[in-house]
């Protein structure tokens, strides 16, 4: 899936995803980075939202899911079941948030539980970045549920 395609969707799917600008910006095997502006995610303190920061990070985590299972043609719904975010420092302004899966080997096992159970659950990490910096961490796990070859 390419990042227009992948933009294009989470916009018309997410409508959230649209109003915060969020933009992707790069797509990975093993890894998505989206994008957001300040201006529509800003707070009383000059600030991105803290409820802003934890949607971008949930969002880009669930894309790296959503576009790793259209890759190997699987079709499923995928819902966030917990997550634990840190907030490290304030962002200032533009900010990404690069989601990855912290155990590789953890996907694999994944799609074969998905396979075989039409159900199955994996954690994805976000790490959110200001100017260089690390400013924010999500973990998050997520449930797949359903099967089907897309």
């Amino acid at each position: 899936m390419s990042p227009n395609k992948l933009e294009q969707y989470l916009h018309d799917h997410i409508p959230l995803s649209k109003a915060m600008q969020v933009s992707v910006v790069a797509i990975g095997e093993n890894e998505i980075v989206l994008g957001a502006p300040l201006a529509p995610n800003i707070n009383h303190r000059d600030t991105v939202f803290g409820g802003s920061a934890a949607a971008i990070a949930i969002l880009a985590a669930w894309s790296l899911l959503h576009t790793r299972l259209q890759n190997v043609g699987i079709s499923s719904r995928l819902v966030i079941q917990r997550n634990t975010m840190d907030y490290h420092l304030p962002i200032l302004g533009e900010f990404t948030a690069r989601a990855f899966i912290e155990q590789p080997d953890a996907w694999q096992r994944f799609v074969v539980m998905l396979k075989r159970k039409g159900k199955a659950r994996i954690s994805v990490s976000s790490m959110l970045e200001h100017n260089g910096q690390v400013v924010g961490s999500l973990t998050g796990e997520f449930v797949a549920l359903g099967f089907n070859v897309a």
